[in-house]
């Protein structure tokens, strides 16, 4: 049942003008997607809400947009050349390519989801008299799955934090992990992939070597001391970016939720050392709020604590989301300390501190990021969007109806007209007139093509919270039929009121407020 809605989901996409595969009629590039008419305009809309609530929300937080192309030593001092690196293996068999650390994690999954379902069932067995706390604690079964998910997940983090391989070699053999493809055990050995793509610099730099950056935070810390000079900034502050990033996944899949280029918005937030734990903790509530006001439900949202931190990082977090295939990252909150700061400092020999003017002393800021991938974002908001129920048609027989119940600020039309019939001029006329009098407001579309039914379902799909319909009587009494697309009611409204009730529910400051 979920990968028959993340297939529709993802079909829904390109029949209804959201995402396209890149490069189609030449059969696609893998894990590259390109955002269609609607696609482009929620996702526009996504970032403008992050935009807005980041920056224009906040005295103390400037954005800038750094470019993709960076020197070749900031990604030497960021450590991303040494060891921005995956662990990849190979299937013999079926030549397949994937990332060892998501096999083993898949594995505990279903190991974990296998004692969720022993709990299920002694639920459903003992009944009222059920201690589930004490089930969990006692059951052998339940202990066994849950004991082995973490050892697995303890050896391989272990292995990945030593440089230990093989480490994951053992655990992959010791889990009976098999190819998804040739069904197969029969495995290569584990070894790392560095995830940066280069190319030439046109004689740019000494060795020409250029990188397509994979994070845009870098760009954010090379620019601190000219953000702090020429904006006027002090600790506590932020600075916000949004912007593509490429990264030469291994297993690039799941639709647009991994690919190899995509978009970022980060926030790299300067603090004084001392301060982080308070910052962190302020942030994560932000963000979690900040994805309950767009609509996400609360159970589909959850922290995740990272067990194993960088050796600079004091705490990181991920909030994820339930999406069609299960529990995924969606935005990461970290204390980087002063790591990154530090790191250009001693590349570039050149000081990259804050001179606090009452204390009189200069100090490297600490560093609290929120980092959330656009296209993620997207896939999320899609998927809680999405909904198929059964409605009466004209002659009153049952019909599917699909919708997308977003949020009218981030609906990518919020208002499509539409005039009864089109072989009347007079309507088509008028309607025009309507078109034409409110587009300038905001996003509009005209349509005149089919059954107005027909019309309707079409806003459905895309999303689109108002209709305006346009009949005989409009002619005469200058009103308008306006529809609502979450419950379908209809009311006649004057002509000249449109404007307004639309306005006042798409408007953007009903997410801000």
């Amino acid at each position: 049942m979920i990968e028959k809605l993340f297939e529709k989901i993802v079909a829904h996409s390109k029949e209804c003008g959201f995402v396209y595969q890149s490069s189609e009629i030449y059969d696609g590039l893998s894990a590259v997607y390109d955002y269609a008419p609607n696609g482009v305009l929620l996702k526009n809309n996504l970032k403008e809400y992050w935009w807005k609530s980041m920056v224009q929300m906040h005295e103390n937080i400037v954005g800038i947009d750094s470019s993709i192309f960076m020197h070749p030593k900031v990604w030497k001092a960021s450590g991303h050349v040494d060891a921005f690196n995956d662990p990849l293996v190979d299937n013999k068999d079926s030549k397949k390519r994937y990332r060892a650390d998501q096999l083993i994690e898949n594995a505990a999954d279903k190991l974990i989801e296998k004692a969720e379902k022993e709990v299920e069932k002694a639920k459903k067995r003992f009944g009222d008299t059920f201690d589930e706390v004490l089930y969990r604690q006692t059951n052998p079964r339940v202990l066994e799955y849950i004991n082995k998910a973490n050892s697995a997940l303890q050896r391989m983090n272990d292995g990945l934090n030593s440089g230990n391989l093989a480490e994951l070699n053992a655990v992959i053999e010791e889990l009976e992990i098999a190819c998804e493809v040739s069904g197969t055990r029969n495995w290569t050995e584990v070894r790392q992939f560095n995830l940066m793509f280069s190319t030439q610099g046109g004689g740019a730099t000494s060795d020409d070597v250029l990188y397509l950056r994979p994070e845009t935070a870098q760009g954010i810390f090379v620019n601190f001391i000219n953000v702090v000079k020429t904006m006027r900034q002090k600790p506590p502050f932020g600075i916000a970016q949004i912007g593509k990033a490429f990264r030469n996944e291994i297993v690039a899949r799941q639709f647009i939720f991994r690919m190899r280029e995509f978009e970022q918005m980060e926030m790299q937030f300067f603090i004084k050392p001392g301060t982080d734990k308070e910052f962190y903790e302020f942030w994560k509530q932000k963000r979690i709020d900040w994805h309950l006001k767009l609509g996400s439900k609360a159970e589909n949202l959850r922290f995740h604590d990272h067990e194993n931190l960088a050796h600079y990082a004091s705490a990181a977090t991920d909030i994820q989301f339930k999406f069609p295939f299960g529990f995924k990252e969606l935005e990461g909150i970290h204390a980087r300390g002063n790591f990154d700061l530090s790191a250009h400092q001693e590349m570039t020999g050149k000081k990259l501190q804050y001179f606090d003017p009452e204390t009189k002393e200069s100090y490297v800021p600490h560093v609290v990021e929120t980092s959330v991938g656009a296209d993620r974002l997207f896939l999320a908001v899609l998927s809680q969007a999405y909904d198929e129920e059964m409605v009466p048609d004209a002659n009153g027989k049952n019909e599917l109806r699909v919708v997308l119940r977003l949020h009218p600020s981030i609906a990518p039309i919020k208002c499509a007209v539409l005039p009864l019939v089109k072989n009347n001029e007079e309507l088509t006329t008028k309607a025009k007139a309507i078109f034409n009098q409110i587009r300038h407001a905001f996003v509009c579309e005209y349509d005149e093509k089919d059954s107005i039914g027909r019309r309707y379902r079409r806003q459905d799909e895309i999303g689109t919270p108002f209709c305006i319909t346009i009949d005989h009587e409009t002619l005469t009494d200058n009103q308008v039929t306006i529809r609502y697309r979450d419950n379908m009611r209809q009311e006649r409204i004057a002509i000249e009121q449109v404007e307004r009730i639309v306005s006042e529910y798409v408007d953007m400051k009903n997410l801000l407020k």
